[in-house]
This record gives C-alpha cells, sequence and structure tokens, in this order.
C-alpha cells in the first residue's frame, strides 16, 4: 500500500505495525450512495483494521467514538447485515489519564459470508463458532388463535418499540421502521406483487370464490380458475422430473453434464424431459382429473388435428413466478431429428404465463436481490444456473424475450427500488454484434431504474454457464465483481470505431456519442454521462457538454462521418459531394499563409531551417497541396537558382484549387518592409513547427487520458515519456521564435 503513498512511513509498537502520515482522505467515511460491492469492501477494510472476532464468535466492531459505529450501523442496513445496539463501556485510562468510553456493536453472523474476513485468525474464529442459536432462518409450522392482547417487538429497532397484535389483528405499526399492516399487504410485499394478484392468489389458497362485478352486474368467469393452472403446471413439472432418470432421457442428462450440471443441480432447478410421444404428458394430466380445456388453457397442450403435448422430446426448466408456483417452461431442442427448429420453445402467454413480465429463477433470487440490493440479469437458463451454482444468486433471466420495462419493474418491486436506497442492475451479454445491441437496448431503458446499471462482459466472449465450466466457480463470481458502468460500456462500444488518435476521428466520435447521451430520457444523468465523453475521447469536459447540448438542440443524431441515409426506392444514388474545404482566409492558417509566401518569393532568405517543415505542418488541404508542389520541385533550393520555379510548381500541381493558390501566393505582399530578415524567418518557420508539436502534445494528452496507468503501465510511461520530450521540444522552438536563441 505505500507504494501509492511515498509521504507515509511505518513504525513497530510490540506486535502492531503502525502507518503514519496517511493521506486525509484515506480515513474518510465513504457516501453511502457508492455501489453494495465498494461498500462492502469498505467494511471489510474497515473491520480488519478495527474490528476483532472473539473466542466464541462474536463480530465486534469497536470505537471510540459513536458516531463511526452509528455510520457502521447504517452500513450493515444497507448491506443486509443485521446488528444488535450500540453499547458503550467506560474504560480505565492510562496512569495520569481519565478514564473514556469505548464504544461497540455486534453484528449478526448468520449474516456475514467467509469473504467478509480479510485476516486468517478472524476467518478461522468465525468459521469454528456454534451458530446452533442463530435467530435467522426460522419457519412457522403454525399458527393458534389466541385471546391474549401482548406487545410485537420488531428486530430491527432498539429495545421498547413495539406495535400490537389483538385478536390476531395487527392494529398498528412497528414505531421503529413503520412497518404494518394486513395479510394482503404482507404477500405484496414479500412476493413483490399487487394487489389483484395477491387477493387472488390467498383466494386461490383458501378456497374463497371471488366474484367480478361491473355496475353491479357480476362478470361471469372466463376459462379456468387461476389455481387449476398453476396444479396442472405442477403436476406437469412433476413428470417431467420423474421422466428425466428414464433410459430415454440419456441424451437430455449427457447434455447437462456437458454444461457441468450434475444430478443434483438438476434437481435444485427442477429440470425434467419431454418423453418423445405425442401425448404422454396429456395421458398422465386426464389421470390427475385436469381437463382438456385446463390443459390447453395452461399452455401445457396445443390442438391440431386432435391435442397432443407441446413439449415433445426436449430438456425442460419450469419457469416459477417468485412465489415458487410453477407457470410455464422453457424447452431445448436436444434431438438432431427435432422437427422444429427452433433451439428453445416457451410456454405460450397464458392467463398465468406473461412472457414480458416474467424473469426465470426469481423465485430464487428475490430474497437474495433484497438482501443484497443487487440483480445480475444474465441471457440464459443455464446461465442462471451457473451463477447460482457459483454463489451469485441473483441470477435472473428473460423468458424468450429482450429484457423490457416490465421486466425492469418487476426487479425494482424486489430491488426496493427508489431514490433513498440505491440498489445495482447488472446485465451480462455476450461480446459480439447481438450483445453490443442488448447493450443499446438496456441503456435507451436505463431510466427506469434508480439503482445504477452496470455490465459484465467477460472477456473472451464467454457467458456464465462457459465461464463456469472453463475455470470453476471463482471465475462467475470474478466476472460479476468486475463489472462496468453501463453507460461507460455502451459509449466505450460507440468509440472504438473511430481512431482517436485522429483529431477528426475524436470529433466524429464525440458527435455520435453527444447524440446518444442527448437521448437519455433521465436528464439528471446527462452531465455525467458528458463527462464521461470527455475522459473517453481525451477532450475538455466543457466541449463535450457543448456538443450534447447541440444534439439536443437538433433533435436528431448528426450522420456520422462515411454514413449516408439511403437513397430513396427507384432513384439512381449519386456519390456523396466533397465537403466544402475551410476558407483558406481563416485566422488558424494565417501562419501557413504567410509561411508559404516568404518561401516563393524569398527562397534564399529561408535557407536551411525549412528542411524540417514537413506536409503535416500545414493543416489546410490546399496550403499542404502547395507545399508538396514546392517540395516536388526541389525545394526552396531550387528556387533561389530558377526564375521559373513557380511555373514549374504550377505544373506539378493537379488540383486547380492549387494552382490558383500559387499564382496568388507569389504575387500577394508580404506584411512587412523591405526584405525579409532572418528574424523574420524564425517567427514563422519555428512559430510553425511548434504548432505541430502542440497538435502532437494534445493527442498524446487525448490518449494518456484514456490510457490506464495500472493496466497499461508500460504504454502508460512510454507515452508519458514522449510528452516530456515534446513539451521540450516545443519550447525549443518558441525560444527560436522568438530570437532567444
Amino acid at each position: 500500500m505505500l507504494k501509492w503513498f511515498p509521504n507515509s512511513h511505518t513504525s513497530a509498537s510490540g506486535e502492531n505495525l503502525l502507518v503514519h502520515h496517511l493521506p486525509a482522505f484515506f480515513k474518510d467515511l465513504p457516501p453511502r450512495t457508492e455501489s453494495v460491492s465498494y461498500l462492502y469492501g469498505w467494511l471489510s477494510g474497515y473491520f480488519a483494521a478495527d474490528g476483532c472476532v472473539a473466542q466464541d464468535g462474536t463480530v465486534i466492531f469497536n470505537s471510540a467514538d459513536r458516531s463511526d459505529l452509528e455510520f457502521v450501523r447504517d452500513l450493515c442496513t444497507r448491506l443486509g447485515i443485521g446488528t444488535y445496539g450500540v453499547t458503550t463501556q467506560v474504560r480505565a485510562g492510562f496512569p495520569g489519564r481519565e478514564p473514556s468510553e469505548v464504544h461497540r456493536i455486534h453484528l449478526i453472523n448468520e449474516d456475514l459470508q467467509e469473504n467478509f474476513f480479510l485476516l486468517d485468525e478472524h476467518r478461522e474464529r468465525f468459521l469454528a463458532a456454534d451458530k446452533s442459536f442463530a435467530r435467522r432462518g426460522w419457519i412457522v409450522r403454525s399458527v393458534e388463535p389466541t385471546d391474549r392482547v401482548e406487545e410485537v417487538f420488531c428486530a430491527e429497532v432498539p429495545d421498547g418499540h413495539a406495535f400490537t397484535l389483538e385478536d390476531n389483528i395487527l392494529t398498528g405499526n412497528c414505531f421503529g421502521c413503520s412497518e404494518g399492516g394486513d395479510a394482503i399487504s404482507f404477500l405484496m410485499k414479500i412476493d413483490g406483487i399487487t394487489f389483484t394478484d395477491a387477493v387472488e392468489r390467498l383466494a386461490d389458497k383458501y378456497g374463497v370464490v371471488l366474484r367480478r362485478e361491473d355496475g353491479g352486474v357480476p362478470e361471469r368467469p372466463k376459462g379456468p380458475a387461476r389455481q387449476r393452472l398453476i396444479e396442472a403446471n405442477k403436476v406437469a413439472a412433476e413428470f417431467y422430473v420423474g421422466q428425466l432418470a428414464t433410459p430415454e432421457a440419456l441424451t437430455a442428462r449427457q447434455f447437462l453434464a456437458s454444461r457441468g450440471f450434475d444430478r443434483d443441480s438438476a434437481d435444485t432447478f427442477g429440470v425434467g424431459f419431454a418423453p418423445r410421444d405425442g401425448d404422454a404428458l396429456l395421458k398422465h394430466l386426464r389421470q390427475s382429473r385436469f381437463t382438456e380445456e385446463e390443459v390447453v388453457a395452461a399452455g401445457l397442450v396445443a390442438i391440431g388435428r386432435s391435442a397432443y403435448d407441446r413439449f415433445r422430446g426436449r430438456l425442460l426448466w419450469p419457469i416459477r413466478d417468485s412465489s415458487g408456483d410453477v407457470i410455464g417452461f422453457g424447452a431445448r431442442r436436444i434431438f438432431d431429428d427435432d422437427r422444429i427448429e427452433a433451439k428453445y420453445l416457451n410456454t405460450p402467454e397464458t392467463p398465468i404465463y406473461k412472457k414480458s413480465q416474467v424473469l426465470y429463477g426469481i423465485d430464487l433470487a428475490r430474497r437474495e436481490i433484497a438482501r443484497s440490493s443487487q440483480a445480475v440479469v444474465v441471457e440464459g437458463y443455464t446461465d442462471v444456473m451457473a451463477c447460482h451454482l457459483a454463489g451469485v444468486g441473483t441470477a435472473v433471466a428473460t423468458c424468450g424475450t429482450a429484457f423490457g420495462d416490465e421486466h425492469a419493474r418487476v426487479l425494482r418491486r424486489f430491488l426496493h427500488d427508489h431514490e433513498e436506497f440505491r440498489g445495482e442492475v447488472i446485465f451480462t451479454f455476450d461480446g459480439d454484434a447481438a450483445g453490443q445491441q442488448a447493450a443499446m437496448r438496456a441503456f435507451k431503458g436505463d431510466a427506469n431504474f434508480v439503482s445504477q446499471t452496470y455490465v459484465a462482459v467477460e472477456p473472451n466472449g464467454l457467458d456464465p454457464c462457459d465461464l463456469r465450466l472453463k475455470s470453476g466457480d471463482e471465475s462467475v463470481r470474478e466476472l460479476i465483481a468486475r463489472r462496468v458502468p453501463l453507460y461507460r460500456f455502451v459509449l466505450a462500444n460507440i468509440l472504438e470505431r473511430y481512431d482517436l488518435d485522429r483529431a477528426d476521428g475524436r470529433v466524429d466520435a464525440l458527435r455520435e456519442a453527444a447524440a446518444l447521451v442527448s437521448s437519455v430520457r433521465d436528464r439528471s444523468k446527462v452531465d455525467a454521462f458528458a463527462r464521461e465523453i470527455a475522459g473517453l475521447v481525451g477532450i475538455d469536459v466543457e466541449e463535450a457538454r457543448s456538443e450534447v447540448r447541440r444534439q439536443a438542440a437538433r433533435g436528431k443524431s448528426t450522420p456520422v462521418r462515411g454514413q449516408r441515409d439511403p437513397a430513396p426506392a427507384g432513384s439512381t444514388e449519386q456519390p456523396a459531394p466533397r465537403p466544402p474545404l475551410p476558407d483558406l482566409r481563416d485566422p488558424r492558417f494565417a501562419l501557413e499563409r504567410e509561411t508559404l509566401k516568404l518561401v516563393i518569393q524569398h527562397p534564399a532568405a529561408v535557407g536551411a531551417g525549412i528542411s524540417e517543415v514537413g506536409d503535416n505542418d500545414f493543416t489546410h488541404p490546399t496550403y499542404r497541396g502547395v507545399w508538396q508542389a514546392v517540395a516536388a520541385t526541389g525545394g526552396p533550393a531550387a528556387g533561389v537558382t530558377d526564375s521559373g520555379w513557380v511555373a514549374k510548381m504550377r505544373d506539378q500541381a493537379a488540383d486547380p484549387d492549387v494552382i490558383a493558390l500559387l499564382s496568388a501566393l507569389a504575387v500577394e505582399p508580404l506584411p512587412t518592409s523591405g526584405a525579409p530578415d532572418a528574424r523574420y524567418v524564425a517567427q514563422h518557420v519555428f512559430r510553425l513547427l511548434e504548432l505541430t508539436a502542440q497538435r502532437r502534445i494534445a493527442d498524446i494528452k487525448s490518449k494518456l487520458q484514456r490510457t490506464n496507468p495500472v493496466d497499461q503501465s508500460a504504454e502508460y510511461n512510454k507515452m508519458f515519456g514522449e510528452l516530456v520530450a515534446l513539451e521540450q521540444h516545443r519550447r525549443s522552438l518558441r525560444e527560436k521564435a522568438v530570437g532567444e536563441r
């Protein structure tokens, strides 16, 4: 660590190593708006420095400053780590010192993972601790009626805050955290569902018949009851699981094994196999007393010439809602002779299965999403399995459709996604063109979340399942940990198409990136995105902001260099006209014009100093063409002895603009009285070379700004050395231009 803080030093105090003169910010408390992973890492480091694990495994923070522990407690709540209250003890001081207070807070062990502990001694004591009295994870087996009136204390707030249960009806809220309500609101919060869904689910569970009324006239039920559709899917799921063990399912089992999933993994996710018979499931459902209307409405059976199983000869994943009810299936093609070419088939739209709202794995991930305030969106069923088995328990996937607004609303319910509590949504995409398009769609829907959005892409293009198979569970966790902000990923993909080492490339890249940013609906994020563009392109922040404002004013993207609108059908497309050149009299090119006049009219006065000048010193194409004509006829030295030198230069030029400019420069007077002396020549030639050096310096600074000094240290150091040399060269040219040398 000390290599980053060269002004710091260490000393020993017994067994302790003390670090002195760390920067002030090193001990600052982090903002609560930082990402969950950052805060978790900060807390782990803070615990390694000031925490301890007792012999019995108790995890304790100590501090002489109570406010520090109050901050830790707030942070633990943000991270889903339970804590007890802050306690205070008085400690006797050293001889001659007054007693002082020391404060302490205990963390709940069950909420901590092994990787929280950075020190081996802490980790070993934590793992050896007896957790037989853990109070998390209890399950209510039964509820009995009682006539008692008693206080119920909330585990999340200090003693003394309570609500009251009277006749088994919740009559008040917890004064500490304000939670309260009835069975319906409890179900809405715990499962993230709407009021209507909660009422229907409770009614189905307890056999209550709901009557829908509109204008006083009862609405007749349409189709089978929701609970019957759920039961049919449940029976089908159990049937498919049983079929996976049959000889006919050998190919299915081999596929799972090839993807790194054993029988226990299949059982965890309820993976099954659909027999190749056309009506095996239909017969089973009939034996279970389901009608044809019910199984068709559930999406399990289709009707052709007769009723037949929708899924045949495929590997199946049950798709569950947040409460764990099976509402549909995803089926993968595994036999080459399958007459349906589609790789995946999904349950069609049914009264209980809406693909725009369904997320595979949400039943397993919802509690971890709520606890960690993080959701990982992957692209397939096997990716969800791989993530969960690797320890990323927040992974979900869409089912045969792109991630959309409805999916975002589902996730927001579990993320507690609002302004006061920011979480993370991490998308994983393939590194190919399709993955980049998916990232663009996700970026345009970024305003759906208050949470921060990120993207995790494996450098070799592997999805989480392939990555786990190749490199193990740890690699999947590292993939998610290395996520980068979504907007940075999208902008970087845009900028990769341009050569940012060229000034015109940076201009075009800025225009396209600014056009994308100007379309973002959440205006509060636009300025942050503009700053990101400035860093990626290597330009001034205000320049990026100005371009974003210009693009927003235009209301549509500026065409990118090299791209044109398609010609209307039936029209004869004409080649694009050459863009107009800048005005030759533009003050930006005044020095180029005066230098060329000096070369053409007084080649003897220029002398050897002009030998360093080249094509790159002229930025206007026409002035560059004139210089090329000068060089093609032998340079200024040829003009000293050849009176027909200018005519020969005109003969060398093919561009009419260059020929006309040559004639004009040969007779246009110099802005000086008398013949130009050495000082006059130096002011023009060396100033021209200095401007070229300045452009090169700007290019290198831009590239340095885009280079990571840690990951690309060799390249960074090389460019930094070149920058130092160029700055010295520029100063030398300036001194020559003003006559100091």
